[in-house]
């Protein structure tokens, strides 16, 4: 039997609630207005069944709290104490709680993200939703493109601190534990005395490069010896009182070993797929070369924008060259929309390739002349208008997700997870933009005459 408070809102529907009434002509339902949530939800089985599927919500129930997620940026706990206070978050997902009810499991966005995850890809999700919005562009025929990094909730890596949170997990989070759970005697090691030392390393304000070298010798030269002692006992006792997820940390950190022992006698520029934190081993340095961030520590995303609306081209946590996307991005666009004729990007995407690709398909760029020939003066207005839109609006969406939408520091574990975060901020800040621009559209009613 569904709940009284369940079915009153099929009730409610109708128009006649002064609480719908007010959600209906809200922001809130505008944006809900905006969204096609029957396709959203043909992107999910049919039955929210299996393992991992949450109780509380439907297909478009958990599509809505990602929404959510991302529109309120706030943390998972903070967005289920608001959606159990507040109607219009229970009215924007479909879902109105009885009076005696509220949702006390705060892992359950977890538990959302998991489920997405596991039975579709960003892509699909993206395609719906641009397929449905693109009605309401008006200059289809203009591509706008720039790359960004949206980094990882991480600290600042370094070789020391890396190798230090290894020996920490060997040691006291397995070792010693395991140890004690088993009742068998403490192999001998140096943790004890290279705990010290660390501590005094680490309250030092500035160390040299031999004290740092010094150091990660001793680390390197510690952790080697606890994977033995650890692998020794797993051998002795076959992997007990050890989870999935214990030995694929384990995996890792033979990973990290065997690059920090190469760093040792190389140069950092020759080792690739250097893993930077323990906890995050997908995560990779991208080089951006900015002037206050040379190096960033994230996801670089490939972002393309038609009329302010913003989708995807591609995300990766290996750093890629953005020029080289050119070609793959007015397919991409064609797709979607009927095709291309002026395009917008920056000066690294003017190569000599690129330059005949768009000359070849009859498309105007912003990129600088080369050759004799100007441009005339016709041409000069167009190109320094599109280049002018790239720099503020294309660029600008990039702070605007970082600042509202909760991608400043990506705080969520997992590679596919992390990707659902930022496509689901894109999609939020376009929901907003779509509901925004359908509101100013529509005419004013008009008044009775007396």
């Amino acid at each position: 039997m569904k709940d009284t408070a369940q079915l009153q809102i099929f009730k409610d529907f109708d128009g006649y609630s002064p609480k719908y009434h007010f959600f209906k002509n809200s922001l809130f339902g505008q944006i809900k207005d905006s969204i096609p949530w029957d396709e959203l939800a043909g992107c999910l089985p049919a039955e929210n069944t299996g393992p991992g599927a949450p109780r509380w919500f439907d297909a478009k129930g958990m599509f809505g709290m990602m929404f959510l997620k991302a529109y309120l940026n706030v943390s998972d706990r903070q967005l289920i104490e608001r959606f159990n206070t507040d109607y219009s978050l229970q009215l924007f997902c479909g879902k109105l709680l009885a009076e005696d009810k509220q949702i006390r499991d705060y892992t359950l966005m977890t538990g959302i993200r998991a489920y997405i995850e596991d039975h579709c890809e960003w892509e699909q999700v993206q395609s719906v939703l641009l397929n449905h919005w693109k009605k309401d562009v008006n200059n289809s025929h203009v591509l706008l493109m720039d790359a960004t990094c949206y980094e990882s909730y991480i600290r600042f890596p370094t070789d020391v601190k890396l190798l230090w949170e290894c020996c920490e997990w060997v040691f006291e989070k397995q070792l010693f534990r395991l140890c004690k759970i088993l009742k068998t005697k403490r192999p001998r090691s140096k943790y004890r005395e290279q705990k010290i030392k660390q501590l005094v390393y680490f309250r030092k304000r500035r160390n040299t490069h031999k004290e740092t070298l010094r150091r990660r010798k001793s680390l390197v030269y510690l952790l080697e010896k606890g994977i033995e002692q650890l692998q020794q006992i797993m051998d002795m006792f076959r992997g007990e009182c050890m989870r999935p997820e214990d030995f694929a940390c384990l995996r890792t950190i033979k990973k990290i070993l065997v690059q920090q022992t190469f760093l040792l006698t190389h140069k950092p520029s020759e080792l690739k797929d250097r893993i930077v934190s323990l906890h995050k081993p997908y995560v990779r340095p991208i080089v951006r070369g900015k002037e206050n961030k040379p190096v960033e520590f994230g996801m670089k995303v490939h972002m393309l924008q038609v009329d302010g609306l913003s989708f995807i081209d591609k995300m990766s946590f290996r750093n890629f060259n953005e020029c080289k996307r050119l070609k793959i991005s007015v397919v991409k666009h064609k797709t979607v929309f009927k095709g291309t004729t002026q395009l917008g990007a920056d000066r690294i995407y003017a190569t000599n390739e690129n330059r005949r690709y768009c000359t070849g398909n009859s498309i105007f760029t912003c990129f600088p002349k080369k050759g004799p020939k100007n441009h005339s003066k016709a041409e000069k207005i167009l190109s320094s208008e599109i280049s002018k839109q790239r720099a503020t609006v294309t660029e600008g969406i990039f702070g605007t997700h970082k600042d509202h939408y909760g991608l400043r520091k990506i705080k969520v574990r997992g590679e596919k997870r992390e990707k659902l975060m930022v496509l689901f901020a894109t999609m939020a800040a376009n929901a907003v933009k779509i509901a925004k621009k359908r509101n100013q559209e529509e005419p004013a009613p008009r008044e009775k005459a007396a």
